[in-house]
């Protein structure tokens, strides 16, 4: 698997560990570490995916999850939250905000990017689309 993926995250541990595990799992990795920093990220890169923190300084997860939502050219981008909100409704809120999908943390990271690549298999379905 490849593609260029943006990251979302305050906290420089959990940054790090996901950015290790995606990069040894072919990726390519950014980083933003606040809300508006990761929106103008996403609207100049375009990439293949965003992994969003909810709890982030002067803009949530909730908020950015939205603010993506607005611009057409991002539309289609997976949004997967990654976070240690997991109350009940937690998840159905950040996926009502835009999110297409939630990992709770703390990640495995066994799986995480096996978690990560099966909300990556849908755009492929829309890359086929686009050849038509």
């Amino acid at each position: 698997m490849s593609g260029q993926l943006l990251i979302i995250e305050d906290n420089a541990a959990n940054f790090y560990m996901m950015r290790f595990l995606l990069e040894h799992g072919g990726f390519t990795v950014m980083g933003a570490e606040t809300g508006k920093k990761g929106i103008d990220a996403a609207l100049r890169c375009r990439p293949r995916a965003i992994l969003l923190d909810i709890q982030l300084p002067e803009m949530d997860g909730y908020a950015v999850a939205e603010e993506l939502q607005r611009h057409p050219e991002l539309a289609r981008i997976p949004i997967i939250a990654v976070t240690s909100y997991a109350m009940v409704g937690d998840r159905e809120r950040i996926l009502a905000a835009g999110a297409t999908g939630y990992i709770e943390k703390p990640i495995n990271p066994d799986t995480f990017v096996a978690e990560i690549i099966q909300y990556l298999s849908n755009d492929r379905e829309c890359d086929k689309e686009k050849q038509l």
